[in-house]
């Protein structure tokens, strides 16, 4: 317990904080010699007034102050700036507008990055061997139909061609003289008919003779020997008329054979005929030409080059270019071949071209790649495949060089109706 001394200083002060609060009393003037029992009471009051109040978040009150003043800061703002504030509420309904434009003319077209210019590019190679004499091209020149690219030494083909000339030449002359033989031939045939009918007339006579003669000698008008005589002629020309028809017969032989000889000689005639035409092919692939309009890449061939069947002398890009887009899957539900195509190229922006659809390849990419994707797995991952697309150019420019591999940007139209866009656009040009 505290002294008395310290008590009545510590109620001493007690009154004089307390006694401004209240109103004016002669608590201030309280003195340390107050009756005694007094200070009990005192001292049961002082915890009622010095009871601590509940304890507030110390940000809670200024929020619900400052919360209210914010606000009425914010809509003091905009009323002090009405032209800023309806300047943004038009800008926004603006770019909601041209969002709505740019959206409804993009749902009419189905574009791609992943597009390329293609060609059926070839290699220029000759067909027979021989040094070359001249290459009247250059490097990425145009060139059309039938243009020389290179010229190889002809002086042994026309070697082979004059020989083979000369043996075409001998086979004429040899089936000429089958057919003089067959020509003597057959007047031989025409002789021994002859001599066959005449053989047969002089057996006629022979055979009339004996018969006469052999009824002479019956009656005893005549003598056997005559009789004889004219049998054993008899014989004679039955001999005769024999050998006149074996001659005949040799000789319509001795035709078939000739003509055999004929045909041989007209196979011989071919065969020359054909030697003549290859060595005259042979001859003509010395000279190396295109056969397409075109441009010449990759130049190799020069002059004193031994070219040999098969070697490459250039590369031949063909003027028949086409656009190979490779397509996400998602995007060829409206696509037919026919609809038209607008294109740029990444060589030449700022330039349009317009193509249309050629045809949609029935598989994708992988599907035809050497190591086709096999998805009879267990890690199976869905993606979105690319189908090729084939893109035809309608008019190609002449003013700049369009070669395979070249980057293309395609717009395909795949729905013919007009967009809002075209609507306003065309409105306006009309106006």
């Amino acid at each position: 317990m505290l002294d008395d001394n310290h008590s009545e200083s510590a109620l001493a002060g007690w009154g004089e904080a307390e006694a401004p609060r209240g109103d004016p009393s002669p608590l201030g003037d309280r003195s340390a010699a107050a009756p005694a029992k007094a200070r009990p009471a005192e001292r049961q009051e002082r915890p009622a007034k010095e009871a601590p109040k509940p304890q507030q978040k110390p940000d809670s009150q200024p929020e619900t102050k400052d919360k209210p003043e914010a606000q009425q800061d914010k809509a003091a703002f905009w009323r002090r700036r009405p032209l800023l504030t309806l300047g943004l509420v038009a800008l926004a309904a603006l770019a909601v507008a041209a969002g709505y434009v740019w959206y409804d003319n993009g749902s009419h077209f189905e574009e791609t990055d992943d597009a390329f210019i293609a060609a059926r590019q070839t290699d220029i190679a000759p067909k027979v061997t021989g040094y070359v004499v001249s290459v009247p091209v250059t490097d990425n020149q145009h060139v059309k139909a039938g243009d020389v690219i290179a010229q190889l030494d002809t002086r042994d083909y026309q070697t082979a061609l004059d020989q083979a000339n000369a043996q075409v030449a001998a086979a004429k002359a040899n089936i000429a003289n089958v057919e003089a033989q067959r020509d003597v031939q057959s007047a031989q045939i025409a002789a021994a008919k002859a001599q066959v009918d005449q053989a047969k007339a002089a057996l006629d006579f022979a055979k009339q003779q004996a018969a006469r003669y052999q009824t002479l000698a019956q009656r005893g008008a005549g003598s056997v020997q005559n009789a004889e005589q004219y049998n054993s002629q008899l014989g004679q020309q039955d001999a005769a008329v024999k050998t006149a028809q074996a001659n005949e017969t040799v000789a319509e032989r001795q035709l078939e054979a000739l003509k055999a000889q004929l045909l041989s000689a007209q196979a011989n005639l071919a065969v020359s005929e054909a030697q003549r035409d290859q060595a005259a092919l042979n001859l003509g692939y010395t000279t190396v030409r295109a056969d397409e309009p075109g441009r010449i890449v990759q130049l190799t061939a020069a002059r004193g080059e031994l070219a040999q069947p098969g070697t490459s002398l250039t590369m031949f890009v063909p003027d028949e270019l086409w656009i190979t887009a490779n397509y996400k899957e998602t995007q060829l539900d409206r696509m037919r071949p026919g609809q038209p195509v607008e294109f740029t190229v990444d060589a030449y922006p700022g330039r349009t071209w317009k193509g249309h659809v050629a045809s949609v390849q029935p598989g994708s990419g992988t599907a035809f790649s050497l190591l086709p994707a096999q998805n009879a797995t267990g890690n199976y991952v869905k993606i979105v495949q690319r189908v090729p697309v084939k893109l035809t150019i309608d008019s190609a420019p002449s003013d700049v060089a369009l070669g395979p591999g070249m980057s293309v940007v395609p717009d395909v139209r795949v729905d013919p109706s007009p967009s809002l866009w075209e609507r306003m656009t065309a409105w306006w040009s009309a106006k």
